[in-house]
């Protein structure tokens, strides 16, 4: 399956399914596509990770992957200064592509009282296909 479609498809089972957030969702996606095993207490942190709780902080596809970065490099034997060195890179990465890392700037309208469930549907589904390429690009080749 290509990556858009496996991210297409991972992100509506863990949001319409699981009715999971977007770092939790994000660290599951990530997870199932590098094979990685993730702890319970992993998940159980990720819990307020959108938005610190939906106050509209870090956006929690930046938390996510910065999270799944640090997991898989240790994972992979990379050294703790470059896991530092690519969360940066990622950062600048996603805020170059998406034009920010917090979430009341990236969620549609922000948050209010009559949102829809899961509004960062699709922009979940870009930002974990850009994590995809991103640690391809820098961790797999």
């Amino acid at each position: 399956m290509d990556t858009k479609s496996f991210v297409k498809d991972s992100v509506k089972k863990y949001f319409w399914e699981h009715d999971l957030n977007c770092a939790t969702t994000t660290l599951k996606v990530l997870a199932e596509r590098f094979e990685i095993n993730l702890n319970d207490q992993v998940i159980n942190a990720a819990l307020g990770m959108h938005g610190a709780g939906r106050y509209g902080a870090q956006c929690g596809l930046v938390e996510g992957s910065l999270m799944f970065l640090g997991i898989f490099g240790r994972t992979n034997g990379i050294a703790d200064d470059n896991i530092v060195k690519l969360c940066r890179e990622f950062a600048q990465q996603f805020e170059n592509q998406f034009k920010s890392l917090q979430c009341n700037i990236l969620r549609p309208g922000g948050f209010q009282p009559d949102d829809p469930p899961h509004l960062c549907e699709n922009l979940t589904c870009e930002a974990n296909q850009f994590s995809i390429e991103f640690i391809n690009k820098f961790l797999c080749s």
